[in-house]
């Protein structure tokens, strides 16, 4: 973990805002946000986190209290959420969005406003913006990045957190990309994606997101608390159709159905709907701590990431610190890029290479132990902590200017 310095005087404060933060809250843009925030203040950064009450971003019911709050040396400032419910056209506007079908742009913006909103925090920032020498906004496609990410533009980083997607090519997105001070990207094929939809500001940077390295891991640890018995293989998400969850057990009971001798175990948030046939193939231990989470890694003859929908994958990069080699989706472009850059997994485009994959697996489990070595090597080199601290404080230091002592009055967020 990041060690905080006491020997530097404060270049600025910088107001992060993700749509969730807290300890419930499992995502990867919200993951990197929180570690960066905490990461900046322990070099001396003033730092505020301005979010939502929620911690569930299907219903975006608020949870947590509003107001002010100290997470460590970060400042969590919390707004509550408005929610239209019934939603009025978001519904049948975000069909034609994922139809592909061409969307006219005001129809873009009632969808973008007929969900979640949280007019406190935009008024918020936008009586408080001169205070800041920086904002970033993450991930691109909500309405706390799309409102906020807007009102000062000239201190504005956007962490897009972009996939291939339908909402990534609407034309309401295109101010929030092209009008920022700069842009963090966590993959070399997430910038080249948003180089295709966007006129990405000269100001970009490749950061990527840090990784803990764990202190140990305790694989039978995991296995004696949740009885787990025979090789299987892991997976640790939100079990989300967008994530990959319904191709993933339907993939697995295709391999099951072909004789690979082999236990899924999976864990995370979200509904772990699992077919009848696979009840007895399929263990799912729910929301687990990142101690068991590393175990759990360290334990199993493989991590599956069977998501179309990356812009980093932390999952893979933690498989790969417990010596864990990794199967992936192919059509994910930023996995593909890791596992070819890192040499450390295989990856699948139909079910049937998935189940040649795990029947590999499961028969050489010796060569596949040996097939994940190269990938700790590879976060180490890539992703520890303090390297992308690195690239993110530079990047602000060269992208954005001091802010006045006369307009920082007032200190933290009130």
């Amino acid at each position: 973990m990041v060690e905080a310095r006491s020997d530097v005087t404060s270049p600025g404060t910088i107001a992060f805002i993700p749509p969730r933060y807290g300890p419930e809250v499992v995502g990867g843009a919200e993951a990197v946000v929180s570690e960066t925030a905490h990461g900046l203040a322990a070099r001396g950064w003033n730092v505020e986190v301005l979010t939502t009450c929620a911690s569930d971003h299907y219903t975006w019911a608020n949870h947590y209290p509003a107001g002010l709050s100290s997470d460590g040396l970060v400042s969590v400032h919390r707004f509550p959420t408005v929610v239209n419910k019934p939603a009025r056209d978001r519904d049948r506007i975000g069909g034609m969005i994922l139809a592909g079908q061409d969307v006219p742009i005001q129809d873009q913006q009632l969808w973008m406003n007929d969900g979640l909103r949280v007019p406190d925090l935009w008024h918020y920032l936008l009586d408080n913006s001169h205070r800041y020498r920086a904002i970033v906004v993450a991930p691109y496609m909500f309405w706390t990045s799309f409102c906020c990410g807007q009102v000062d533009a000239a201190k504005t980083v956007v962490m897009p957190c972009l996939h291939d997607e339908p909402t990534a090519y609407l034309d309401l997105f295109q101010p929030l990309i092209n009008g920022a001070a700069g842009t963090w990207f966590l993959a070399g094929p997430e910038r080249d994606l948003a180089r295709r939809i966007f006129h990405v500001p000269t100001n970009n940077a490749l950061v990527g997101a840090g990784v803990d390295v764990p202190k140990s891991y305790e694989p039978s640890r995991f296995i004696e608390e949740f009885g787990i018995e025979g090789p299987f293989a892991f997976f640790a998400g939100r079990r989300e159709w967008g994530k990959g969850w319904t191709d993933l057990m339907n993939a697995f009971g295709f391999a099951v159905s072909q004789g690979v001798d082999l236990r899924l175990v999976t864990a995370g948030v979200g509904d772990p709907t699992i077919p009848s046939h696979l009840a007895d193939r399929v263990i799912d231990v729910g929301f687990i701590t990142e101690e068991q989470r590393n175990n759990a890694m360290a334990a199993a003859s493989v991590y599956i990431q069977p998501s179309e929908m990356e812009s980093f994958s932390r999952t893979v990069m933690e498989a790969w610190l417990a010596g864990t080699p990794v199967i992936a989706n192919a059509a994910s472009d930023v996995v593909s890029w890791h596992v070819e850059r890192s040499q450390a997994g295989v990856t699948y485009r139909t079910n049937t290479e998935l189940v040649e994959s795990l029947r590999f697996v499961a028969s050489q489990p010796d060569v596949a132990a040996e097939l994940a070595i190269p990938g700790r090597q590879y976060v180490l080199d890539n992703y520890a902590p303090e390297r992308v601290l690195d690239a993110m404080e530079q990047s602000l230091l060269e992208w954005t200017v001091p802010v006045p002592a006369e307009a920082t009055a007032g200190g933290r967020a009130q």
